[in-house]
């Protein structure tokens, strides 16, 4: 669906002052004083213009190369494993090294974008993630391709950190916003999914070196597009809020409460919970921090809007349940039903392409006609019920029965409940924080996600390794460890949808959150 929008609003002008070559001569019968005259002022040049919708097209296309690469190693894990000799933990680290910095650098990436210019962020989170890409795709060694994984993961959150902020001030307007944040948030929920297909594809076809050699010419095209298309912005000055000592605590913080999550199942339980309380006391000195700076990092004011913070706290939920559904669902249909990478790549085609029509067809309209509170609602009673049916996954289970039927209720719920909790978490946050809330909502997604992974693929490990321990067959432990996991994400959905009916209610003057009202500094 095409962004359709006011003529008059369709585009950003800067206008350049130019020089002229070809001043008007002095005429031969002009009289004596005439040669001391100023010339005739030179015709302003015509300003140089920026389309909404070429920005709109370059933003996604940044972020779906970052989402894509979040995912797309999913599948390509056993040929990595093989080619390069990691071990059986050791492999984990080539998701985790990507999402450590990744989640751990949102933020600080999101109020530095408000600084020094969100395109500044964006353009130069493009380079690094795509020389990063280079680097994993020639690696010959775990630790290069480590390494490597974790420089996409800086590249990633400096890319991903700004775009939501960007967006608002792009596109102002309530319902230009909501078409804009729907056209945004089927690109990363489709790309999510996309990413199993495609690591399938890549490496049966060409190899896992592949995966990430392709960001080459895509990185490179999305970001002269960046710099030719998006217009340039002046941020408010590093003096103006660089609060070094609060970017280091809240950085570090973030980083090892990731890192805790996500290496939870290989360390024992003390270990994580010392790692855990060592965590909220990095984050209890940056509040403290937040207190006592002149100008922190992170204003506390954010936080008092009853929208920005419940909403975050739904898609904390949301997200973790979601991750029940594309890495458990995958090993679902490879370790339970016997499917190869291509296969299951191919099986989760239906739901990003469900999920992008709905998105482009319906989301923008359904909100704006009834609101986004219901229909956040609707979306997570989708996903919940969605979760419930994967939860009955039997061992002899089919696709069309069990696991397709699932899928697109989720797709639906997801379409309909991702781009109404972004306008809330957006709506009333000030132009001069954009960025930084842009970076709070990417952090609370990778949060959410690394948690939904770590308890998921834990309680299903530990339920499978006890049952095969009392004699069971393999495949139904196995089955039987991934409905417990898709029971937990059930409790997850269900848990998101109390909290959004109940902290996200509308009050009695609107039940539609204004974002042109934003108050401004």
């Amino acid at each position: 669906m095409g962004l359709a929008e006011p003529a008059e609003s369709t585009e950003h002008t800067e206008v350049v002052a130019m020089p002229s070559r070809n001043p008007s001569p002095t005429p031969a019968h002009a009289p004596p004083h005439a040669a001391t005259q100023a010339p005739a002022p030179a015709p302003a040049p015509a300003p140089r213009t920026y389309s909404r919708r070429a920005s709109l097209i370059v933003l996604c296309a940044g972020t779906l190369m970052t989402i894509l690469d979040g995912n797309v190693v999913t599948v390509a894990m056993p040929a990595i494993q093989s080619d390069l000799g990691f071990s059986g933990p050791g492999l984990a680290w080539v998701v985790n090294a990507y999402l450590i910095p990744f989640g751990g650098l949102l933020l600080l990436a999101g109020r530095l974008g408000d600084l020094v210019g969100r395109r500044r962020m964006f353009t130069t989170g493009l380079a690094v993630f795509t020389a990063a890409s280079v680097l994993c795709g020639v690696a010959t060694g775990p630790g290069t391709l480590v390494a490597a994984r974790a420089l996409q993961g800086v590249g990633g959150a400096m890319t991903s950190a700004v775009v939501l902020g960007m967006l608002v001030a792009l596109f102002p307007e309530p319902r230009a916003q909501a078409r804009a944040i729907a056209v945004f948030s089927a690109v990363g929920a489709a790309g999510g999914a996309l990413g199993t297909f495609l690591g399938g594809a890549l490496t049966q076809a060409a190899g896992w070196h592949w995966i990430f050699l392709v960001n080459l010419p895509i990185g490179v095209a999305a970001w002269a597009a960046a710099v030719r298309i998006l217009a340039p912005e002046k941020g408010a000055g590093l003096g103006r809020g660089a609060d070094w000592p609060g970017a280091a605590l809240v950085t570090a913080a973030l980083m090892l409460t990731v890192y805790t999550i996500v290496g939870a199942g290989d360390r024992s339980p003390g270990g994580t919970l010392a790692l855990a309380g060592l965590a909220v006391a990095l984050h209890a000195g940056f509040l403290v921090r937040l207190t006592r700076a002149a100008r922190p990092l992170l204003r506390l004011r954010l936080f008092r809007s009853r929208l920005l913070s419940g909403a975050n706290a739904v898609q904390v939920l949301m997200i973790a349940g979601m991750y029940g559904f594309q890495y458990v669902g995958a090993l679902y249909l490879q370790r339970v039903l016997g499917y190869d990478a291509l296969l299951t790549g191919t099986a989760f085609l239906p739901a990003p392409i469900a999920i992008g029509a709905l998105m482009l067809g319906l989301s923008a309209r359904t909100i704006a006609r009834f609101g986004p509170y219901r229909v956040l609602l609707l979306g997570l009673s989708l996903v919940t019920t969605g979760m419930a049916l994967l939860s009955r996954a039997p061992v002899q289970g089919t696709y069309a029965a069990d696991v397709l039927p699932a899928m697109l209720l989720l797709a639906a719920g997801f379409a309909a409940a991702m781009p109404a909790v972004t306008g809330l978490a957006m709506a009333g946050v000030r132009e001069e924080d954009a960025g930084l809330a842009s970076g709070l909502f990417n952090t609370t997604q990778v949060v959410g996600g690394s948690l939904g992974l770590a308890v998921l693929t834990t309680l299903a490990a530990s339920r499978t390794e006890r049952l095969t321990g009392a004699g069971e067959p393999f495949v139904t432990a196995t089955a039987d460890g991934y409905r417990l996991a898709f029971t937990v994400a059930t409790a997850f959905a269900a848990a998101a949808l109390l909290l959004a009916a109940t902290a996200l209610r509308p009050g009695r003057a609107s039940s539609t959150p204004s974002t042109d009202a934003r108050p401004r500094p």
